[in-house]
């Protein structure tokens, strides 16, 4: 019989199945799974074996991956990166070298990275010899914008993202670990968006949803805007 995890071990880090993060990411659960548990390739009939991008914080229930919040963070910057047009090698080579300049295993969401970022991927890909050096420098406006626009609806503490705006950076919705074990909430309340959402999708009135839950009707109407966002990923 396998040994469950108590469900106090996740509060405060966060807990999401890859199918949360796929819809969060709006990205495809295969992908983030060969990113998160590495994947097997034949090359010349030998099978090779690519290693996961990290170790992640919460150890395997069932053989099932499951991510903390940090993870969450980490590759949600994972993902604009690869919109730079640069390889998920090139990726893989600044997050080593990041965890060793920042000296943390989660270094695209520490502070240092916000205000040393492009600096870092660049010094990254010459320590490794990269060949889209150049290329990367063409795109220098472009890699600045987005890890500027990263951090626009992240909110720091003690030098590390401690919550997330999901919603357009608005402040009505907010994924925060220590609440609710990190699914998104409205701030104020703490209601679960799906359960604001599935609430006005039963009644059909905004209104009288959020006089039932204490919310304000603007934020439940952002709770069903959001979720249909999820549901459409």
């Amino acid at each position: 019989m396998k040994q469950q995890t108590p469900i106090h071990e996740f509060v405060g880090i966060g807990l999401y199945s890859v199918a949360d993060a796929a819809q969060l990411l709006k990205e495809q659960p295969r992908t983030l799974r060969r990113w998160l548990d590495g994947y097997d390739y034949k090359n010349d009939d030998e099978i090779r074996h690519v290693a996961p991008l990290w170790k992640l914080d919460i150890p395997k229930i069932d053989d099932e991956i499951g991510l903390s919040f940090r993870d969450l963070i980490e590759l949600r910057f994972i993902r604009a990166f690869l919109k730079t047009g640069v390889s998920l090698k090139t990726v893989r080579d600044c997050i080593d070298y990041a965890q060793k300049c920042i000296q943390t295993d989660r270094p695209f969401s520490s502070s240092r990275f916000r205000t040393d970022g492009y600096t870092i991927f660049l010094e990254s890909l010459q320590a490794a010899g990269e060949p889209q050096l150049l290329d990367l420098k063409k795109k220098q406006y472009a890699f600045k914008k987005i890890v500027e626009q990263s951090f626009k609806d992240l909110d720091q503490e003690d030098e590390i993202v401690k919550r997330w705006r999901p919603y357009h950076g608005k402040d009505s919705i907010v994924i925060d670990p220590t609440r609710s074990f990190g699914q998104p909430i409205a701030s104020a309340s703490g209601v679960p968006t799906i359960v604001l959402a599935e609430a006005v999708k039963a009644e059909g009135s905004p209104s009288w949803v959020a006089r039932m839950y204490e919310v304000e009707k603007s934020v439940v109407q952002d709770a069903v805007k959001f979720q249909e966002g999820l549901m459409a990923a």
